[in-house]
């Protein structure tokens, strides 16, 4: 494994320039660029991490799968909150530090040969791109739900699912997702799914909570994991971003090749952030109160962007609103938009220059305060 050059639009200091704009428009600059959470980290996941400061895994080195009580709390939390029995599909799971590490890594530690295609959606997260070069990989942008579209390509290693999707909120159906995992398996392709959002799914004008389908569900991967992993983080769920808390589950044999590598290298969470973790997975009121609170700030945001004559709706989940620029390119939209105070980011790092993402990771009361700001356009 060798990391190969790569080449990237996504860089956060590409708005510089607008954040001093932003900072000088009356009442300040509000942030919706970066989906960084803002709310409390749970009590349950505080008290976890402080009770496990001196525990032999804090002192001690921690081991690279996780204790058993990590373990456990992974299992529960698929049958709980997804209603997926991980044991019966013989699946195995990994943790890792936080989830982009893992979606950085995922081509190399999966040693896909130099050359190697990998197959992702047009409008995606930058990072799974940037991961591809980083294993001298081809990256293939396509819609990944159209499996004629990728099935018959030569030498696809991997292939990258994100539902619901950053930035467009897209979900994808149990039918799509099973579509995906029965073409590649006739292909031999490993499907990578990126379901960190999972719980946060909307429907305009509800706001109960459901998980959007997996690829770990029966009625997607069939009786067993085999080729297929999903990837999941706390971060949004339970704003935890800053302890780096996410996970790898599906194929035993995959995970157990990439467990050897993460070992060697320390790619490993520490010992009482893993407590901290099992504690968050276990939250389930936490989650519910969060839903809420993303939910009703989707909702206002929205709402200040039609107001603002942007083409806005609920997204289907995630946390972004996802819209077309008033000007056709968002660097211009994003110009006007600092004149006000607001920093969002540019569509162009997604893989549409026409488009902007809106996050709703901010204040109830900078949401608030957008939306009027935005109503002046």
């Amino acid at each position: 494994m060798s990391f190969h050059s790569f080449a990237t639009p996504y860089r956060w200091e590409r708005l510089n320039g607008a954040k001093k704009v932003a900072a000088a428009a009356a009442g300040g600059m509000i942030d919706l660029s970066v989906g960084s959470p803002v709310d409390p980290v749970p009590t349950s996941v505080r008290s976890a991490l402080a009770e496990a400061a001196d525990d032999p895994n804090a002192f001690g080195y921690p081991t690279t799968v996780g204790t058993s009580q990590l373990q456990t709390a992974i299992s529960h939390w698929f049958q709980r909150e997804r209603g997926t029995d991980i044991s019966a599909l013989a699946a195995s799971v990994l943790p890792s530090v936080g989830s982009k590490e893992a979606v950085a890594l995922m081509a190399s530690l999966l040693q896909l040969p130099a050359g190697s295609k990998v197959v992702q959606p047009k409008i995606s997260y930058p990072t799974y791109e940037i991961g591809t070069q980083l294993a001298g990989c081809e990256v293939v942008k396509l819609d990944v739900a159209d499996t004629s579209a990728w099935e018959n390509l030569d030498n696809v290693g991997m292939v990258w699912v994100n539902s619901p999707s950053n930035p467009t909120g897209e979900t994808l159906s149990a039918a799509q997702l099973s579509a995906i995992v029965a073409a590649a398996r006739r292909i031999g392709a490993v499907v990578v799914s990126d379901e960190c959002y999972a719980l946060m799914t909307w429907v305009e004008g509800e706001g109960a909570r459901s998980a959007a389908p997996g690829i770990l569900d029966a009625d997607v991967c069939g009786t067993n994991a085999d080729g297929v992993l999903c990837l999941y983080s706390l971060s949004k769920q339970s704003n935890m971003a800053g302890y780096r808390t996410a996970f790898i589950a599906g194929d035993s044999e995959i995970l157990a090749r990439m467990q050897n590598f993460r070992k060697q290298i320390g790619l490993i969470i520490p010992g009482p952030v893993q407590a901290a973790m099992a504690a968050g997975l276990d939250d389930s009121n936490a989650v519910n109160v969060q839903h809420e609170r993303y939910a009703s700030r989707l909702a206002r945001l929205v709402a200040g962007l039609r107001a603002g004559g942007y083409d806005a709706s609920m997204p289907e989940g995630a946390l972004y609103v996802w819209v077309r620029a008033l000007s056709g390119d968002c660097w211009k939209d994003i110009d006007a938009l600092a004149r006000l105070g607001l920093i969002v980011s540019p569509g162009e790092f997604y893989g549409d220059s026409a488009y902007l993402r809106f996050s709703a990771t901010a204040s109830d009361a900078d949401i608030d305060a957008a939306a009027a700001r935005l109503a002046t356009l």
